[in-house]
């Protein structure tokens, strides 16, 4: 039975990541990028597909576990019959190979320990060559371009294709393992000191979270988001992406498995809004650029994600070798739906780039990003009235989603505001009646009287949480009685057992392509709470945020959806966009709270 998504806690180096369990083991690792083929794909398969356990072998009584305060430095303590022992989990900043450190400590009695590692290159499907080096015993495993050492005191063995060890622990002892991936036609990596990679992470982390300007209300929670995205930051170029992770089910045995480990453009707008709120200027910046580097070309042909270094052609297959997450078929890599026409991609993009102006005013003169923003407004002339796939990416029909014409309002929108802010050249006449003509088309099309809300698609009684961001983005004012129609009318009906669904999903495909059933969209939660704060219903909203944050695992994190009826969380983990979302709504009821703030 594979451990719940939520029992899962995340370690990385900025520019990979692995997912560590409550049990000891390392279950999901992908080197050497977010998006490369895993090592460890027991988390869509089994022990066989690979993974490395390190936990005690004796009866386990409890588990707690910790980060290292303001810190990816990850701190499990078992509980056993025989004594306590403590396994102290990190991968230290990139050199030139992927490091995972991990690090057994006594901490009373004598615990016996097990190790099971088990190495599969390229998602769980390829044995390597395992033996040792004559010099210092380490155990290496080649296949092809890739290899992995392992160094450690204790001795291990084969058992089948796997290797495994038993030792003991005692009170006081502390025992170093270091595993490191490199390319298999370079000489080895030097060792590393365990207990000094550990303090040297910790020391890195928790300067860069001294930056951090938030001291409003939640500070804690908001912290640990501020982390996971930096965590979930591909550093040589800047791009963050979406999740480590692919093929987690948005619902138990679904379809709805998808890869998660790509920059998508919408993200852009929250992600730096989010960023700012912490004060870390750097990484909105790198984000800034890796946006222009991947937006640059052919403003048609503008895709809606990329990968970490910008490329383009991320092709979607199934690798019919892993069962999937309890059986939810098929594992996907790469995505699709990065080939979709999504209108809305165009007017975050614009918006981010404002907004990046905006809060960051000595950037305001960026070579090279007016003009690509002014072709881009070019292609959005012709562009927006076209049908499109939307924000969720639909697989069936194209429509005209009310979301995505809104989004192509805020490009010209904050085109517009460029003109008139920073004194930026263009035909801002233009632009004002083309932005004037979006909003009276939505106004008229995307509304309904009998529902008194505003609805998924042109035409359509069908309710969609992705118009939530209407007053967000300043369409119009959260007082509107069109907007406080939608926000009850999506209340009454997208609200299941405390939480926002997408949208109404049917068990005939016709809404997105897919059969029915996932769980709740935990960005659409989060931006119920800024519309109800918006409104009005400050103590409705700061309600709804405290139930989001108690979802959140042990260690602080989300994924991307919720299963309220059996209180596990659901799909790609950990979800950028969902810590995004923590983040800006903190901030936005911390204003409307009256606390501190970050900075404006």
């Amino acid at each position: 039975m594979a451990q719940l998504i939520e029992d899962y806690a995340l370690i990385g180096d900025t520019q990979t990541a692995a997912l560590v369990g409550k049990n000891g083991s390392i279950d999901w690792l992908c080197v050497p990028r977010f998006d490369s083929g895993a090592v460890f794909a027991a988390l869509l398969g089994d022990r066989d597909n690979g993974r490395w356990q390190l936990a005690p072998a004796g009866g386990l009584q409890r588990v707690e576990r910790r980060y290292l305060e303001n810190t990816l430095v990850l701190e499990t303590t078992f509980h056993t019959d025989d004594g306590v022992v403590k396994v102290t989990d990190c991968m230290p900043n990139r050199g030139r190979t992927v490091d995972v450190v991990r690090l057994v400590e006594g901490v009373s009695g004598r615990v016996p320990m097990h190790l099971d590692m088990t190495i599969r290159f390229d998602y769980g499907s390829i044995v390597p060559w395992v033996g040792r080096f004559d010099d210092d015993e380490s155990l290496r495993a080649v296949a092809g371009p890739d290899a992995i050492i392992l160094r450690t005191s204790v001795h291990t063995h084969g058992a089948g294709k796997a290797t495994i060890a038993d030792f003991v622990v005692n009170a006081g002892e502390k025992v170093p393992f270091v595993l490191a991936y490199y390319e298999s036609h370079q000489p080895p990596p030097r060792p590393i000191d365990a207990e000094r990679a550990i303090a040297e992470t910790a020391r890195w982390w928790r300067r860069w979270a001294k930056q951090c300007t938030y001291e409003g209300r939640w500070r804690e929670q908001v912290m640990r988001s501020l982390i996971t995205l930096k965590a979930l930051t591909y550093a040589p170029t800047g791009g963050i992406v979406a999740a480590p992770t692919t093929s987690l089910p948005e619902w138990i045995g679904s379809v709805r498995n998808w890869d998660y480990r790509y920059c998508w453009l919408r993200d852009a707008t929250l992600t730096l809004s989010s960023l700012n709120v912490g004060g870390f200027h750097d990484e909105a910046r790198a984000w800034r650029d890796w946006l222009l580097r991947a937006a640059a070309g052919d403003p048609e042909d503008l895709q809606i994600m990329y990968g970490p270094g910008g490329e383009r052609r991320l092709t979607e297959f199934t690798v019919d070798w892993l069962d999937g997450y309890q059986d939810s078929t098929p594992v996907r890599i790469g995505n699709a739906a990065s080939e979709q026409f999504q209108l809305d991609v165009y007017g975050e993009v614009l918006a981010s780039l404002y907004y990046t102006r905006k809060v960051l005013p000595d950037d305001q003169a960026y070579g090279g990003s007016w003009e690509l923003e002014r072709a881009l407004l070019g292609a959005l002339e012709n562009l927006w009235r076209r049908p499109d796939e939307g924000i969720w990416e639909v697989r069936g029909p194209r429509q005209h989603f009310t979301h995505s014409k809104v989004m192509a309002w805020l490009a010209f929108d904050r085109a517009v505001h460029n003109v008139e802010d920073f004194g930026l050249a263009g035909p801002v006449d233009r632009w004002r009646a083309i932005r004037d003509e979006i909003h009276d088309q939505v106004c008229a099309e995307g509304f309904d009287e009998a529902l008194g809300a505003f609805t998924q698609s042109y035409g359509s009684k069908k309710l969609d949480a992705a118009v939530l961001m209407l007053p967000m983005v300043e369409f119009l004012p959260g007082t509107d009685p069109r907007i406080v129609g939608t926000v009850n009318a999506i209340e009454n009906v997208l609200m299941k057992e405390g939480f926002v669904a997408r949208y109404e999903t049917s068990a005939d495909g016709a809404v997105d392509g897919l059969p029915a059933g996932e769980g709740a969209f935990l960005p659409c939660s989060f931006w119920l709470a800024d519309n109800l704060a918006l409104i009005g219903r400050k103590d409705d909203a700061i309600a709804l945020f405290e139930r989001l944050l108690g979802l959140t695992n042990d260690v602080g994190l989300l994924s991307e959806e919720y299963d309220a009826g059996l209180g596990r969380q659901l799909g790609n983990f950990p979800q950028a966009f969902t810590h995004v979302c923590l983040v800006n709504t903190a901030d936005h009821l911390s204003r409307e709270d009256g606390s501190e703030p970050g900075p404006a």
